[in-house]
């Protein structure tokens, strides 16, 4: 299925098309995730509020409402100094307005806090939900869009890396690295230096300069500064990438949020033997039935984190009934020590992977939530943390997954007879089939020829030497199987260095990986939005929200 939708460029009025490739034909696919994709009411027994359809979402409504407990003018009061910090729309705060209201219930989705906004999913993640909670307000449910900043992760090294394409389409490798006092802390507790300035000359240097970078890289500026928090400038930036939208950022650092939270952290230290055995059975469960268990659970695993008084996050393991040792530091600390902390100054603890789903449906009226592919599995482990902590388990739904072709790569792509799933073999298969289907090279041709020639001469041999000897023959066998290879190995060589004394083509299919498939895998796991928006401007994002389809599940190429 394709469609066509009409949009606004620097050009006037033209045309985007979308189409689907199913995940089944994109690799390294889990079955968990396959399946969830083609029927989710069969995983139930993982996904106990699965639906068929976003549409379904709504039903949940007035149970969400009914347990919903967290303070909201508290909360929101919190959200509104979140947003203004950061330079939020009317339409956010409005929203934030709304959310006072307790009819209103959030569709929530997340990431970590990455480089210049990191990859494009996480683009793709906050229009999903903004999407979301404008169709239930259509039918009738008061629904605001929050996104998750997880600050409270620790690997900086994990997000301080993101890609651009250059003007010649190479990838430009952005790395920002952080000073060695930052090591250990939450990425939210990392202060920018000097040398994200450059970085930003270096991005901008590389592209295209278009109507729109002088614009962008002001805007991009302005939120990555030095002194400014990797996490707040994560949020600055975001938020002048969805403009007037209305995407509301949570910050789980926010004092007044982590106060909030101090009830359920209460809850999960209380109760987490038990939520570690339902965890662990859960994750026996699903490897029995030949799926994957995302997150490594040990009997000794703890569901939160300790801050040190260095502000470092360290992982927490069980050693003895009520007693729970730093691995890193060695301290003690019984579960009294924790409920202590947890009440007095949860600063000192954060949610890990296991609870931070629950934490976040504490603190906001969830609906449904919004991730990726991993995600989506660890949902099927953690759905028994929320049945330990009795709480109402959120729909996960996956987000839009988009490969974005401009109008330069579809030329290639249809100049070599290719689609999106072609790449998937790799650029030298796919530069080897184009040396093959070269018109003006016989190279192929001529290889072939004299193979098949070679062969029915080894067929003669072979022919006499099984008349004569059969040790000699099956010898010979192996020979003949090694003068094969190398004479394949030989034509492959010969058709690749054709092909890269071929400057044009060698150039465009260099061009259209790093666009396309960008580090071997999907385009939107590794480029920034910068590029694009560099390219067509911010009607970009008006675009990309226009191409949503949330009951369509196949992963969808937009050609530009």
């Amino acid at each position: 299925m394709k469609q066509e939708s009409a949009r606004e460029s620097l050009h006037g009025k033209t045309h985007f098309r979308v189409s689907e490739l199913p995940f089944e034909q994109v690799p390294n696919q889990s079955r968990l995730f396959l399946e969830f994709q083609r029927d989710p009411l069969s995983l139930k027994r993982f996904y106990p509020n699965a639906v068929v359809s976003p549409s379904d979402i709504s039903k949940f409504v007035p149970d969400v409402l009914a347990n919903y407990e967290t303070d909201r003018a508290s909360l929101c009061d919190a959200l509104a100094e979140i947003n203004i910090r950061a330079g939020a729309s009317v339409k956010t705060l409005a929203n934030i307005e709304l959310l006072r209201q307790s009819s209103t219930v959030a569709v929530l989705t997340g990431q970590q806090a990455g480089l210049f906004t990191g990859p494009l999913y996480t683009i793709y993640k906050g229009l999903s939900a903004i999407k979301l909670a404008a169709e239930l307000r259509q039918q009738g449910s008061p629904a605001v869009p929050v996104f998750w900043v997880a600050t409270e992760d620790h690997d900086l090294e994990e997000v301080s890396k993101t890609y651009s394409l250059d003007d010649v389409g190479g990838l430009i490798e952005s790395v920002y690295t952080a000073d060695e006092t930052f090591s250990g802390l939450p990425v939210g507790d990392v202060k920018l230096d000097a040398s994200v300035s450059d970085l930003i000359d270096a991005v901008f240097s590389g592209m295209s300069h278009t109507a729109f970078s002088a614009g962008l890289k002001a805007r991009l500026s302005d939120a990555w500064k030095e002194g400014a928090g990797f996490g707040e400038a994560f949020i600055g930036s975001l938020t002048s990438v969805f403009g007037d939208l209305g995407l509301i950022f949570i910050d789980p650092m926010h004092p007044e949020i982590k106060h909030l939270a101090s009830p359920v952290y209460v809850r999960a230290i209380e109760r987490a033997d038990e939520m570690v055995v339902a965890i662990r059975q859960q994750s026996g469960v699903l490897e029995a039935e030949g799926f994957h268990s995302q997150v490594l659970v040990e009997a000794d695993y703890f569901p939160l984190f300790w801050h040190d008084d260095e502000g470092n996050r360290r992982s927490l393991r069980r050693t003895g009934e009520s007693v729970f040792r730093t691995k890193e530091t060695r301290l003690e600390l019984t579960r009294n020590d924790l409920i202590e902390f947890a009440t007095s100054t949860p600063q000192r603890l954060s949610p890990g992977v296991m609870l931070r789903p629950v934490v976040q449906d504490y603190l906001l009226p969830t609906v449904s939530y919004f991730g990726g592919a991993a995600e989506i599995a660890y949902f099927a482990q953690n759905s028994a943390a929320y049945r330990v902590l009795e709480r109402h388990v959120t729909p996960i739904l996956h987000r839009q997954s988009f490969t974005i072709v401009e109008h330069k790569h579809r030329r290639i792509l249809d100049k070599f007879d290719l689609e999106l799933k072609d790449l998937f073999v790799g650029m030298e298969q796919i530069t080897l089939d184009a040396a093959e289907r070269d018109a003006s090279s016989d190279t192929g041709q001529l290889f072939a020829e004299v193979e098949e020639k070679i062969n029915a001469e080894l067929d003669r041999i072979a022919l006499r030497l099984e008349a004569v000897d059969s040790t000699v023959a099956a010898n010979f066998a192996k020979r003949r199987r090694k003068m094969i290879y190398h004479i394949g190995a030989t034509r492959k060589k010969t058709l690749l260095a054709q092909m890269r004394n071929d400057e044009v083509a060698s150039r465009q299919l260099a061009g259209l990986f790093a666009s396309l498939l960008p580090n071997g895998g999907l385009q939107e796991r590794s480029l920034n939005v910068f590029t694009l928006l560099n390219n067509f401007g911010p009607n970009f994002i008006d675009w990309l929200y226009e191409a949503i389809d949330l009951e369509d599940k196949d992963h969808r190429i937009v050609d530009l």
